[in-house]
């Protein structure tokens, strides 16, 4: 009887993969290290790479310094939220918060810690998370998503502690109003919700879609994106990027912008925002547009602002989205380079 002869593996066919791979990669998730010297991303693949933003940001730096330090597995599906505490770093994918320690994963031992799954209504119910929020002063988790409701996890008992029930439609993202315990969430169905914390109470409903200077029915009722400062409010996606003054549920500024945006954070007298096309906006809260900064994404899902006191030398905005690369700004007015997966 012959012998079977084993196939010859083409040459090249991993970097043939991995090239395809970066080709199709979306991030969707980006998280900086208790530290600031450090940048976590996450991507459609369920990947996570750690990036040194202390190294790419040194007059030494070399295309390598570009590069993760360490990418692993962390979740089955996409990376959809992450946050950062002061030991840990929180990743989402489908049904599922993963804990990981960054001392650890500096090191590259990417284990992880913990991973809790919130109490879902059947066995079979796998939603996505597509957004986490921390609550520091109740040291606590919020996590919202597929399954339309929002769930807190006590993070020193990893249980969950209370559910609220509002939404019809899931939910893409959360704010927190540091001054008061309250938290924003806004999704599927066109609503932005205001939660109480210590009532566990929806005490406010601003239904975005339905005002006729906000409205813009082509592109659907859906809020992707939301960001708060003391009363006042930025929300946008479908209905147009919208300032609200929270205390009388008022839009006081529309923002000229045609694109769904699917990211917004306040920052210092400015508001940032990105989604449908590759530049990151900088917005006067009169409804100025003071520039437009081309990033190399073709649409943009994520911006992330380093503030962190204890590494001012790495003070920068990134930007990541419908690519594998995160645009790293070292101030507003230009991009500076990019990491890559």
């Amino acid at each position: 009887m012959e012998r079977a002869v084993p196939l010859a593996v083409p040459l090249g066919q991993t970097e043939v993969f991995q090239a395809l791979q970066r080709l199709h990669m979306t991030i969707f998730s980006q998280s900086v290290s208790p530290c600031g010297k450090f940048l976590a991303a996450g991507n459609n693949y369920g990947q996570i790479a750690i990036f040194s933003l202390s190294a790419a940001l040194s007059s030494e730096a070399k295309e390598e310094s570009k590069k993760p330090v360490v990418t692993f597995q962390a979740h089955d599906g996409p990376v959809y939220s992450m946050v950062s505490t002061d030991r840990h770093l929180l990743s989402a994918g489908d049904g599922e918060v993963k804990a990981w320690l960054w001392a650890e994963m500096l090191k590259k031992g990417c284990k992880e810690l913990w991973r809790r799954q919130p109490p879902y209504r059947t066995s079979l119910e796998v939603p996505e998370i597509n957004a986490l929020l921390l609550v520091p002063k109740e040291n606590s988790l919020i996590l919202a998503g597929g399954d339309c409701q929002l769930h807190t996890m006590d993070l020193e008992t990893g249980t969950f502690t209370r559910v609220l029930r509002g939404h019809t439609d899931y939910i893409h993202c959360l704010a927190l109003r540091e001054r008061s315990p309250e938290v924003l969430s806004g999704g599927e169905d066109g609503a932005v919700r205001l939660w109480d914390l210590r009532t566990a109470k929806e005490v406010q409903t601003i239904e975005v879609y339905k005002h006729e200077e906000c409205s813009r029915p082509h592109n659907g009722r859906w809020i992707g994106c939301l960001a708060t400062d003391s009363d006042w409010m930025v929300c946008g996606g479908g209905p147009a990027l919208t300032l609200w003054h929270l205390r009388s549920s008022t839009p006081t500024t529309v923002f000229p912008i045609r694109a769904p945006q699917k990211h917004v954070t306040f920052y210092q007298d400015l508001i940032l925002s990105a989604g449908q096309g590759r530049c990151v906006n900088q917005w006067q809260l009169s409804g100025e547009l003071k520039a437009q900064v081309p990033g190399s994404s073709p649409g943009l899902l994520s911006l992330s602002l380093n503030q962190q006191p204890a590494a001012p030398e790495c003070k920068v905005l990134t930007a990541a989205g419908n690519s594998c690369r995160v645009d790293v700004f070292t101030n507003l007015g230009y991009r500076a380079f990019s990491l890559s997966f």
